[in-house]
């Protein structure tokens, strides 16, 4: 891209003549982000800078008199692929007395709590398996997948190596499977051929005895900037616990907001709160904003970047009511959707929730507008044989800057997707509950608004209990492939299933498939949107935990330079 050295001056402010400027090529490249490569990515950063002022110069004087009709377009950088980083939640921990400040201690787990992580990193489409490994925060190796490329028919940890036909490509992947953890974990996966690693992981608590008894799992998340948490509560016998992971190698300064059932809550407390690179700091919510029966977080990081999930517990009296891991959702919009959203016998529901300390005990529709508008949302419920209308009907007016609850009780039981959309951006989540006798144990869930599903999703599951697919299509109709990934590192026959319009499918998960555990699935969709989350129950209990689809990964991206001051 230059300029006609022949063009003639031009006037500038003053009425002077500037004279042609010389042709500036625009040549930068931007260096990925990682810990390791943050100083090359701002001397890149400066150098396109750099490169762009010139462009501005040689732009803004060039001929634009009446007989010049020419445009400059804005000039695109290439932006490689990095790698993939997925930090997993620690095991859920009991609060150690009452700790001072925000800042909590923690007691040990019950004797029966297990937390395990499952992992997928898949080899490229000629076989190759990227360096991988699932490492705790602070660096150290628990399971190496692969050194390196790492070529089909090569040795390679925990991966299968079968030998191509010559010219046959591969797809392989490395797999970690029921891998005990006991803190914060890391699942990194170097980028291959500048696309970046398709990797995911899923880290599953389970506990049959204790303050903590029931299920727990959240994906293994992508460190941001900005996040958001909703289905948080610190009401009496509500536990909120956030938990922000850096792995980056620059400190986090984080900054939170909090939205409640009446507006905006102030929290000066939540400012400035610092997070050093390879830590994970704990923070009771209740020490900022106490006594809130609906609490919506949004985290901003300064620095690195941070993973956040908020481990959320209910204790009525001495019964226990259910434990989660909230994880981030999709920014607000106009348009959200939830999968995953499994209603039990509506009668019993009724009867259950209408008891004192009850009232979160059934499964509910939470709505957060972070703006100065209020929304009126419309929603709509989408079971296995079409939409289902709500007793309460399907539109509510959701207050600006508050957080507001729908009962999604009262129809007819089973799994469900939710779509809300409004001309107000707002952020949402879903509580999923299992139980319906007040003197039993009960569990919760909190399934997160999703992206819609595009291609190659690596979706790993936990490794035990009853797992289903949960996938939802609200309008049209969408294919969707899901294809096997079992413990031995084998990609197995891909299946699909053809979703009308405005229905949910759900689809039970094998224990294992040609002997030996299933460990994920590679998902893929066409047509019309579609969204899709794990749901996992426990044989003989109440336990439930529902895991959003995460996104798919990305390649190489261009990106538009901004020109001007």
């Amino acid at each position: 891209m230059h300029e006609d050295q022949n063009a003639p001056a031009t006037e500038g402010a003053t009425g002077s003549s500037v004279p042609p400027q010389p042709a500036v090529p625009l040549r930068a490249r931007l260096t990925a982000f990682s810990p390791g490569g943050r100083a090359a990515g701002i001397l890149s950063a400066l150098v396109l800078l750099a490169a762009g002022g010139g462009l501005v110069s040689a732009t803004a004087l060039s001929a634009q008199g009446p007989g010049s009709s020419r445009q400059l377009e804005v000039p695109l950088a290439a932006v490689p692929a990095g790698s993939s980083v997925g930090v997993c939640p620690g095991p859920a921990r009991l609060l150690e007395g009452t700790p001072v400040g925000t800042d909590p201690q923690f007691s040990p787990e019950s004797a029966t709590a297990k937390s395990v992580v499952n992992a997928v990193v898949l080899s490229s489409s000629a076989g190759l398996l990227p360096g991988s490994r699932l490492a705790s925060l602070k660096g150290g190796t628990l399971v190496e997948l692969a050194k390196g490329a790492t070529a089909a028919g090569s040795p390679s940890p925990a991966a299968a190596t079968p030998k191509p036909a010559a010219g046959t490509p591969v797809l392989l992947a490395g797999v970690v499977s029921q891998k005990a953890v006991d803190a914060v974990s890391v699942l990194s996966a170097e980028a291959l051929a500048d696309r970046q690693p398709s990797a995911g992981a899923v880290m599953s608590y389970t506990a049959s005895d204790g303050d903590l008894r029931g299920a727990a799992a959240a994906a293994c998340q992508q460190p941001a900037n900005d996040l958001w948490l909703v289905g948080a509560n610190t009401a009496v016998g509500r536990s909120a616990v956030l938990n922000l992971s850096n792995t980056s190698g620059t400190a986090a300064t984080v900054s939170l907001d909090f939205f409640g059932a009446k507006g905006p809550v102030q929290a000066p407390g939540g400012r400035g709160l610092l997070v050093a690179p390879g830590s994970t700091r704990s923070i009771i919510l209740a020490g900022l904003a106490p006594g809130q029966e609906r609490l919506s977080v949004r985290i901003r990081s300064a620095g690195g970047p941070v993973a956040a999930v908020i481990q959320q517990s209910v204790l009525r009296g001495l019964t226990p009511g259910g434990v989660d891991f909230i994880a981030p959702g999709t920014a607000p919009a106009a348009r959200q959707v939830i999968s995953a959203v499994d209603i039990q016998d509506p009668a019993s529901l009724t009867a259950l929730t209408a008891r004192s300390g009850f009232a979160d005990a059934g499964p509910a529709l939470q709505i957060t507008v972070p703006g100065s508008a209020d929304a009126v949302v419309a929603i709509k419920l989408y079971g296995r044989d079409g939409q289902k209308a709500l007793p309460a009907g399907g539109v509510v007016t959701a207050k600006a800057g508050s957080v507001t609850e729908v009962s999604l009780a009262g129809v007819p039981a089973g799994p469900y997707t939710v779509a809300a959309s409004s001309d107000v951006s707002f952020a949402a989540a879903a509580r999923v509950t299992r139980g319906v006798k007040a003197e039993d144990a009960s569990d919760l869930a909190w399934s997160p608004a999703s992206a819609r599903l595009g291609s190659q999703h690596v979706v790993p599951v936990p490794g035990t209990g009853e797992r289903f697919l949960v996938f939802g299509v609200p309008e049209g109709r969408a294919k969707i492939s899901y294809t096997p990934i079992t413990a031995d590192g084998k990609i197995r026959a891909a299946a699909a299933v053809d979703i009308a319009g405005g229905t949910t499918a759900s689809l039970k998960v094998p224990a294992d498939v040609g002997g030996s555990p299933l460990v994920g699935y590679l998902v893929s969709a066409a047509g019309d949107p579609a969204y899709g989350a794990v749901l996992l129950q426990q044989d003989g209990t109440q336990d439930v935990s529902a895991i959003a689809v995460a996104p798919g990964a990305a390649g190489q991206e261009q990106v538009p330079v901004t020109l001007g001051y």
